[in-house]
């Protein structure tokens, strides 16, 4: 079973929502699970109605059955400096440089540089035991960069190879990837039932399995619940409208005579019927892209409120009663 959850999509198909969601389902019955941001937009502090994440592990919810979810803010800069202090012990001289600027230098010129750090950081968390040798964390679950950049992003190895050869980060670069290609990892795709998030899970999708990376489910979020029946849609189809008329009468809205309000209403309400079963029609064709891909799919709801921290929970359930992911 997989223990390190990286989680992408489109921007806009609401990953950070999904991953926050998919962490609170995976610390439930007692089990802790990790939720980390690599991108600075504290989209996770809000989503949980907390302050600003440090750089540092800290506790932001309790799940259902005991668990908890710790959250951690992965800052490029501040790993570079703990890395610096790994592995060469630079102590005071590591600050120096931050104040100097040859920080974000670095990462700024050597963007694979920066995506080991932040990997990295996970991928130290989902290794890391405690003194009883039991894993400190049972899931980690990764905000990740958008489907466009999550292939570059995760295939460090490659990106590092014209940097170093040989030495620490060839060797962290390696260490990083031996966590992300082996069963441990999956890579979840958040997608909407719309034409472009769909072509664009489909091709991240294989831009994944073409670099060796482990693919793991397709969450479709913000489902919108069909209004009308295939029975009604066949109403709709066929332009009924002597039975709408009737049924409008029925309802006290007027007499089915012609010029009246009940036949005022009913080329609107037609007009909105169709909308709606193109849009029907089109989300089945979307699904079935989806399902063609072949691999698991999950299905949130759309939330007419909004969602708030109450929100996030009742989607982790609804997650949790789709099966593990």
């Amino acid at each position: 079973m997989s223990r390190l959850h990286v989680v992408s999509g489109k921007g806009g198909t609401g990953k950070t929502t999904v991953a926050a969601a998919l962490a609170l389902a995976l610390a439930t019955e007692g089990r802790r699970t990790l939720l980390v941001e690599v991108e600075g937009r504290q989209g996770i502090a809000q989503l949980f109605e907390t302050e600003a994440l440090p750089y540092e592990e800290r506790k932001i919810a309790v799940a259902p059955g005991g668990g908890e979810v710790h959250a951690l803010a992965i800052d490029a800069e501040r790993a570079l400096l703990d890395y610096l202090q790994m592995f060469y012990k630079l102590g005071s001289a590591g600050r120096a440089l931050k104040k100097l600027g040859a920080i974000d230098f670095a990462t700024t010129i050597a963007p694979g540089l920066r995506d080991v750090l932040l990997t990295g950081k996970a991928c130290e968390a989902v290794r890391r035991k405690d003194k009883s040798g039991k894993f400190v964390y049972d899931a980690i679950v990764m905000d990740a960069p958008p489907t466009g950049r999550i292939t570059r992003f995760l295939n460090v190895n490659d990106e590092v190879a014209g940097l170093a050869k040989i030495g620490p980060i060839h060797n962290q670069a390696q260490a990083v990837m031996r966590v992300l290609k082996s069963p441990e990892t999956a890579v979840h795709l958040v997608t909407l039932l719309e034409e472009m998030p769909v072509q664009e899970t489909a091709d991240g999708v294989a831009e994944l399995r073409a670099a060796g990376l482990p693919v793991g489910g397709i969450v479709i979020n913000m489902v919108r619940p069909a209004v009308l029946d295939t029975d009604d849609l066949d109403i709709v189809a066929r332009g009924a409208r002597t039975g709408i008329a009737k049924a409008l009468s029925q309802a006290g809205l007027g007499g089915a005579r012609r010029g009246g309000l009940a036949d005022r209403l009913i080329d609107p309400l037609l007009e909105q019927a169709r909308e709606h079963a193109e849009r029907v029609d089109l989300e089945r064709a979307e699904h079935a892209e989806l399902t063609g891909i072949g691999l698991p799919t999950y299905e949130l709801e759309q939330l007419p409120e909004g969602v708030d921290l109450a929100g996030l929970y009742r989607l982790a359930r609804d997650l949790r009663k789709q099966g593990p992911i």
